[in-house]
Order: structure tokens, then C-alpha cells, then sequence
């Protein structure tokens, strides 16, 4: 099948290898353009390395809305678009041109988590199994009928990009048995049922603060592995606002009698502090400025 691939993220790159193995003709990859990272040096470009490493022609417009953008696909004579965490929204007109239209990877088991984040809302609402979708793309947001869905349960230590990796390759194996069907005129696409459709929308930076008077422990503990790597958590602890790496349920014994953010319990390296219900062990943080430490150690040097 003659195709282009859109992707931008992580999760894109097993979908782009796996069509590549698969002996599918990828025409073009198109990609975000490439942003400034931290302190001066580049941000990842996972899809536009693997192009490269693939040998493959790369293309990252700023828009792909725009009637030049869709008119030089067009003129690819492309058979489907696969489209994989890309990262903009598609035209119709663009979707319409190939014959198999456009093929889209989400991580989700659809129409739960619609959206950008799929991934990280799993995991901050608890839900005991995600999965992955392959869709013929519609107008909508995720809204396309599902060739095909794969489950996968949700342990309960996931990080969001452990969890994500784990996606992505249960969605590369299913892309290429999607696109195999489509190719013998076997596949069919079931319409979404609306009933228990959720968005989970793009994350903001401001997601990243919490209060410990406002979330409990449970509900941080999701947090920490959900916003893990962007934006983070970040919490006041020893009068300074900290971002928290790594940290668990603890054991709170205080019956109710402390307040939210005081230290209930500490050792060696980890600390305890109290919730608006339980207590959160926190592992590892990141001063400003600093280095990942040890909790209990960054504490206590906060008190000398």
C-alpha cells in the first residue's frame, strides 16, 4: 500500500516501523517541526530520527491545513494516511483524497478517552484496562468507526510512559493487520456507541501543581505517574515548591490528627506527608535548580 505516516511522538515510531517491515511504500513521514528543548538543547524528534535511520523522505510543516499543505499530499496519489499521536487535526479535504482515507492509532479503547491524553486520563481515573483503537478517520475528534481493538489491563504501578510503550507496540501489530484486511477488502469499521464517551484533553502546565488539602493520597499518587514525564507534580514540601519524581501510598496512622502537608512519618530516604485523606510516601524529588534526590535527605536539609 503507498502511504504517508503522521507522527510525532514516541508512541508513533513502532506504528512507522511496523508498516516499513511490513512492506508497505511510505511515500512521506510527516512530523511537528522540530521545538527548542531545556536549557538550550533540542527537543526529542522520536518520528523524524526514525525517518531518517529508515531512509525515508521527512516533512514537517508548521500546518497541515493550510490548501498548499493538502494539495502536495494529494499529489502523492496515496492510498491512506496512518496517522499516529500526530498532533493536529486533519482537513476533510485530506482525509477524503486516499482511498482508505485516513487510519488513525489511538490509545484508548473507544470512546473512552478521546483526545490528546488517552493515556495519562487512564491512568489518573483509575480504569483497570485501556487498549488501542485503529479508526477510519472522520471529521470528529476520535470519533471514527473502530476497525479493530486490542485491551491490555492497567497494573497498579503504571507510569504513563511505560504504559504508553506498551501501547504502542499492541498498536503497530494491530495497524499492520488493519491495513493487510484493507488491502484483501476484509476490514469493516464498526460506528462508536456514544453512551460513555470521555475526552481527555491536552495537558496544561498548570496541571503539574497540587494542594495537599484539596487531593488525597490516592488521587496522587495517580497523578505522579500519570503527568510523569510532562508537566510533573509539584507540591510545597519544606517551604519550597518541589516537583515530585517518585512516591507511593503510605501508612497513615495520624487518626485525622495532623493537617494536610505536615510530615507524618520519615526514614533514611523517603518521607510521609499527610493528604486531604491518607497519606503520600514521597520517594524522590527535584528542588529548583537541583538535582533528583532523596526526600528524606532534601528535608533534612531544609533543616539544618
Amino acid at each position: 500500500m503507498r502511504l504517508a505516516f503522521l507522527g510525532s511522538a514516541d508512541f508513533s515510531v513502532p506504528s512507522l516501523r511496523a508498516v516499513v517491515e511490513a512492506g508497505h511504500q511510505v511515500a512521506l513521514v510527516i512530523t511537528q517541526p522540530d521545538k527548542p528543548g531545556d536549557r538550550g538543547r533540542p527537543a526529542p524528534r522520536p518520528v523524524a530520527d526514525a525517518a531518517g535511520a529508515l531512509g525515508l523522505p521527512l516533512w514537517q510543516p508548521p500546518r497541515l491545513r493550510d490548501d498548499a499543505a493538502v494539495g502536495r499530499l494529494l499529489d502523492l496519489r496515496l492510498e491512506a494516511l496512518v496517522v499516529a499521536a500526530y498532533g493536529q487535526i486533519l482537513p476533510a479535504a485530506l482525509l477524503e483524497g486516499p482511498s482508505f482515507g485516513g487510519i488513525n492509532v489511538h490509545a484508548s479503547l473507544l470512546p473512552r478517552w478521546r483526545g490528546a491524553s488517552p493515556v495519562v486520563a487512564a491512568i489518573l481515573h483509575g480504569d483497570g484496562e485501556t487498549g488501542v483503537c485503529i479508526i477510519r478517520m472522520d471529521a470528529g475528534v476520535d470519533t471514527g468507526p473502530v476497525y479493530a481493538r486490542g485491551a491490555i489491563p492497567i497494573p497498579p504501578d503504571a507510569t504513563t510512559p511505560r504504559l504508553t510503550m506498551e501501547l504502542a507496540e499492541l498498536g503497530a501489530g494491530m495497524l499492520v493487520e488493519v491495513l493487510r484486511d484493507l488491502e484483501a477488502g476484509t476490514a469493516r469499521a464498526e460506528p462508536q456507541n456514544e453512551e460513555g464517551a470521555t475526552y481527555a484533553p491536552r495537558l496544561r502546565r498548570e496541571d503539574a501543581w497540587i494542594s495537599w488539602a484539596e487531593h488525597t493520597a490516592v488521587g496522587i499518587d495517580r497523578r505522579v505517574r500519570a503527568l510523569n514525564p510532562w508537566p510533573g507534580v509539584i507540591a510545597p514540601l519544606g517551604g519550597v515548591e518541589v516537583r515530585i519524581l517518585a512516591g507511593g501510598l503510605g501508612h497513615d496512622n495520624s487518626g485525622g490528627a495532623v493537617d494536610p502537608g505536615e510530615v507524618v512519618r520519615s526514614d533514611h530516604w523517603a518521607l510521609e506527608v499527610a493528604t486531604r485523606e491518607g497519606a503520600y510516601r514521597i520517594d524522590t524529588v527535584q528542588p529548583p535548580g537541583r538535582r533528583p534526590m532523596d526526600a528524606a535527605a532534601f528535608l533534612r536539609g531544609r533543616r539544618r
